[in-house]
């Protein structure tokens, strides 16, 4: 292992010293101390990196990585420098915090670490995701980035994101995650991510169950901030769906943004998007308004060249089509049936292997009831993470679904034994959660070299 290699782990080491919730059990993250003061203090300590350019904000429960990726990927087609901070990673840590689609390098992880740790001294009670934002900034910042995507890691109003003054917020589409931390209504979660809501600056929502939306426009009305609403005021349709991508057409009347009345056009704009999936254009068309309102200057042609380069890997991502091979990152109800009209879509009737693992706290029994039309068998298996439980406890949670089910571990072992139990007539497909999907990924990729 070289020097930067040893020192790159040392600097994990270091920021997984902390509390990380993400691998804390759910009745601990119901507990957890959420509040701004301390990313408020580390980032003054720092120099307030965060204020040093524009950003677009993005939350929601479903689909705010691929909106976040939809806008880095726009925005750099546009000729900005662009910054895109995500989370959780699929293979490397770096993976969050990106410049110009590429993963910031080990040495410069090293380095930023070393920077932080006298201010994070003077912070107690620092988690590692505060830590790890307050890098993206610091990263942002001295790589001079001409916009920053932030993508929210949990709820919105107490998130260590939501320190910034965004040229726009963004809310994707709500629906039932995380309701320890949450709450365990669709109201109570819309109130809490639309906590990123700002004075006076534009919110864009995708389209919402109407208990959420009312909760959405409240808050904007409250803030005095222009609301865009995906599917009403800007109306979108999809023309053509493959396993080789999708392409969408977007129009609207003008967006009623005070000084940029004129910011989108009431022209017809179609776009391409490799992505699949009936929700991908809907986060296409969330994208897009969010660009186009955010005072930033893009053009549609560059708005069509970035979407067409997307890259946003485990979403319904076909690794071989024959016979199939997909990765989802499906991790509640709501996304697994989204999932299911997707495998309907191009796989109809094929019968599917699923090789799964779901994180203790999420609702693995609503999943499985929501794929159970489209599976013959589940492989049970067990990730590499503190809060996945074992692939025997998962695989009793598959027999309460009345669906046949085998426990393997470790993942490598489960995705031999879908292939073998698929043949050549049936799919693999992996879901439950991102970390997951990465594990199942990296598994996949040993095999074919």
């Amino acid at each position: 292992m070289t020097d930067i290699e040893i020192a790159y782990h040392q600097a994990l080491d270091y920021l997984y010293s902390f509390v990380d919730y993400s691998l804390k059990h759910i009745s601990e993250l119901a507990r957890a101390e959420f509040n701004l003061d301390r990313m408020f203090a580390l980032l003054e300590e720092l120099g307030e990196p965060q204020g040093r350019y524009p950003i677009i904000h993005v939350a929601g429960t479903k689909g705010k990585g691929s909106v976040a990726a939809l806008c880095a990927s726009a925005l750099k087609a546009a000729g900005y420098k662009t910054g895109l901070f995500s989370s959780p990673h699929l293979w490397d840590y770096v993976e969050r915090i990106q410049i110009n689609g590429e993963p910031i390098s080990h040495q410069e992880l090293v380095q930023l670490v070393e920077e932080v740790k006298p201010a994070v001294e003077k912070v107690p009670k620092l988690t590692t995701f505060e830590i790890t934002t307050a890098l993206a900034f610091l990263a942002f910042a001295k790589n001079n980035v001409d916009v920053a995507v932030i993508e929210v890691g949990l709820g919105g109003r107490l998130d260590a994101t939501n320190v910034v003054m965004p040229k726009v917020s963004v809310i994707t589409s709500l629906s039932y995650d995380h309701t320890a931390v949450l709450g365990n209504t669709l109201v109570a979660i819309a109130g809490e991510k639309a906590g990123i809501i700002k004075r006076r600056m534009p919110a864009v929502s995708a389209p919402q169950v109407p208990e959420a939306l009312d909760v959405l426009e409240r808050v904007a009305k409250r803030r005095s901030c222009p609301f865009i609403l995906v599917g009403r005021d800007v109306k979108f349709e999809r023309l053509i769906s493959s396993l080789d991508g999708q392409r969408l057409a977007i129009s609207d009347q003008p967006l009623a943004i005070s000084d940029q009345r004129s910011a989108m056009s009431a022209r017809r704009v179609q776009l391409g998007i490799p992505l699949l999936g009936r929700h991908q254009v809907e986060n296409a068309a969330t994208a897009y308004a969010a660009l186009k309102s955010s005072g930033l200057e893009i053009s549609d042609e560059a708005i069509q060249k970035g979407f067409a380069e997307v890259k946003w890997p485990a979403r319904f991502e076909v690794l071989r089509r024959q016979p199939p091979v997909v990765i989802d990152s499906a991790h509640n109800r709501d996304s697994a049936l989204r999932l299911r009209e997707t495998l309907d879509e191009y796989f109809p009737e094929t019968p599917v292997i699923l090789i799964f693992c779901a994180l203790e706290d999420k609702d693995i029994t609503g999943m499985l009831e929501e794929l159970k039309p489209r599976l013959e068998c589940v492989v049970a298996t067990r990730a590499d993470h503190p809060r996945a439980p074992s692939a025997e406890w998962i695989a009793e949670q598959v027999k309460k679904v009345d669906i046949p089910v085998e426990a393997v571990t470790p993942v490598a072992a489960a995705l031999e034994r879908a292939l073998q139990l698929a043949g050549e007539q049936k799919i693999v497909l992996s879901a439950g959660s991102v970390a997951f999907a990465g594990e199942i990924s990296a598994a996949w990729q040993r095999r074919m070299d």
